[in-house]
């Protein structure tokens, strides 16, 4: 099935070099493009894209008036392109709040050269986007990897950290849960944040996203929820009632000292084609903590978190993952169901439930 993609975009520079890009591909079809949402409207009413690339600093009206329009109207994949800056990582927090599903981001210089090398990026996102379920968002409460991950092997959590062994971890008073998610996870999360209370157990989470986005989507959790949500840091303590997110561009580890257990934050190789790599955090928790922590595999795309989530199973660990219904891509889940490393499947809307179940 061919995508019939629409970009809308200011700068004609970026207009014609996602063209050139996305031509490359037969399954992908750009059917028009517009320097507003103004244009893009009026062209919208001849024929109506699969997703839609939309900037978000546009005249005459910008991209999340238009993205919040589109949604209540005739719900559409879309996939933002946004500077990577601080601001423009704010902005680009509503915009996924208001239902888009995707980040490509885009520098302020070079933009022309940045473009040629992301395409596997824009690529990877456009073909998420044509798979999600849009109107599910709708019920929601409201990579500048590109050219690594073009060339680079599809490696396995092998390329950061070692296996885990056989040892038999003892019981400890702290319970540690750990989430994996893409594609649709940014407004899953919000959902099953939000309704933990403050005493829930200590989180670390894995959302893949662009550097720079993950402290901007770490406070906006913060500011919506009971618990304590923040970009993780070294050292950075699990304990009840604190959620740690994995900065985009690196890795994040959970360690136990002791009885309590903390978190790295590490460069390495892209794993899974990703980095932060929900493989590369589940295997952590596997080594960690075992039988001590339960683990979630979320809505997203590909197979990310398949073979960890696994490996966190066979230590004795609860694992779940996210239903087919309620998940905007059910690649992640259903790729770790089917290696069968999955104790449970559940609807988003009771995962909170299953974390407090396991807080007690």
């Amino acid at each position: 099935m061919t995508i019939k993609v629409m970009i809308v975009d200011d700068s004609s520079v970026v207009r014609q070099v996602m063209q050139d890009v996305l031509a490359r591909h037969h399954d992908i079809e750009v059917i028009a493009t517009a320097p507003d949402p103004i244009f893009a409207m009026a062209k919208m009413k001849n024929r109506w894209p699969d997703v839609l690339v939309l900037d978000i600093e546009m005249p005459r009206m910008d991209g999340i008036t238009f993205l919040k329009q589109i949604m209540a109207e005739r719900p559409t994949p879309v996939v933002i392109c946004s500077t990577l800056t601080e601001k423009g990582a704010d902005i680009t927090m509503d915009a996924l709040a208001a239902g888009a599903v995707g980040i490509i981001t885009k520098p302020t210089i070079g933009l022309k050269d940045f473009l040629q090398d992301a395409s596997n990026d824009l690529v990877s996102a456009i073909r998420a986007a044509g798979q999600a379920k849009v109107g599910r968002l709708r019920s929601l409460p409201s990579s500048s990897q590109a050219h690594e991950r073009m060339h680079a092997p599809k490696l396995t959590a092998d390329a950061v950290l070692d296996a885990p062994g056989s040892t038999t971890h003892l019981p400890t008073t702290e319970k540690i849960v750990a989430l994996g998610t893409s594609t649709g996870g940014t407004q899953a999360l919000e959902v099953v944040l939000t309704a933990l209370p403050r005493n829930s157990p200590g989180i670390v989470i894995v959302q893949h996203m662009p550097e720079k986005f993950t402290k901007s989507f770490a406070d906006r959790l913060d500011s919506l929820c009971e618990i304590e949500v923040r970009e993780a840091q070294n050292n950075d303590r699990i304990v009840s009632g604190r959620a740690l997110i994995a900065p985009g561009g690196k890795h994040m580890v959970v360690k136990r000292s002791g009885a309590q257990y903390y978190v790295d934050v590490v460069d390495g190789p892209l794993v899974s084609r990703h980095r932060p790599s929900v493989d590369v955090l589940f295997r952590s928790v596997a080594k960690a903590a075992g039988k001590n922590a339960v683990g979630i595999i979320m809505t997203g795309m590909g197979d990310d978190g398949a073979r960890g989530l696994k490996e966190l199973h066979n230590t004795g660990a609860l694992t779940y993952a996210q239903d087919e219904a309620s998940c905007v891509v059910f690649g992640m889940p259903k790729e770790a169901i089917d290696l069968g490393g999955v104790n449970d499947v559940v609807s988003l809307e009771k995962i909170a439930g299953v974390i407090e179940r396991h807080a007690r």
